[in-house]
């Protein structure tokens, strides 16, 4: 694939070594320095965008590249608000996007345990729910595009589970979702269910971000030669 980064800090750098390792060509790495190079991109010389910025900025990151006809994969977190105006800038060029709150294999196994839990633990009322994640000081969103997932992923299960709030709460129709931002975590998230006779949890901690970019680049192989929107999901239950 011959592919354009579109934001440059860790995860971009990274993927742009196992790109090139896996014999992948980076066309074009672009980041707030040099974001002009953006609207010089071609559908003749990019296959594909893989895009780790700012919510702010993603948005119009995502509707140059559509309009551009190059197929966009996004980690970024944060601009959710705005998905159906991305889903009429993907349908409106006929385009392909893949967004993921998370691009870990591991963790995507942990959501699709949260969902079961969740449905399970549902009129378990004397337990009380908690969300926790630590990532590194350097993360511009919080709580992380993962625990809101975790979060809403709950609610969509549980009819007790109405929102999410970044902050402890006694409240027991919200979910607390306590971050911490601490020096070069790679990710951690944790789904608690306390009560007086015992504490049922489920934990996801990366190792590395070794498997976030190694997902990335699976979901870019994956989207090319697709038409629509895309996640996690659709690509690991695909036959």
């Amino acid at each position: 694939m011959n592919i354009a980064i579109v934001g440059y800090g860790k995860m971009g750098k990274l993927i742009d070594k196992l790109a090139t390792k896996a014999g992948h060509k980076i066309v074009s790495t672009i980041d707030s320095k040099n974001m002009d190079k953006l609207s010089s991109l071609s559908s003749s010389q990019v296959d594909l965008a893989i895009e780790f910025t700012h919510p702010e900025a993603a948005l119009q990151n995502y509707r140059t590249l559509l309009e551009k006809g190059i197929p966009v994969v996004t980690g970024t977190t944060g601009w959710h608000d705005k998905i159906e105006e991305v889903r009429t800038l993907v349908s409106d060029n006929n385009g392909a996007f893949f967004y993921a709150s998370n691009f870990s294999i591991g963790v995507n196994i942990a959501f699709k345990l949260n969902k079961i839990l969740a449905k399970l633990m549902e009129d378990k009322l004397d337990y009380s729910l908690i969300i926790k994640e630590v990532h590194h000081t350097t993360k511009k969103d919080s709580p992380s595009g993962t625990a809101v997932s975790l979060a809403e992923q709950v609610i969509n299960n549980n009819k007790h589970k109405l929102r999410w709030m970044n902050a402890e709460t006694s409240e027991t129709d919200i979910i607390p979702i306590i971050s911490e931002r601490v020096t070069d975590a790679k990710g951690y998230h944790e789904i608690e269910y306390d009560s007086t006779i015992d504490t049922i949890k489920i934990i996801h901690n990366a190792k590395s971000r070794e498997g976030f970019a190694l997902g990335a680049l699976s979901a870019a192989k994956w989207l090319i030669g697709k038409e629509g929107m895309f996640t996690m999901e659709d690509m690991l239950n695909e036959d």
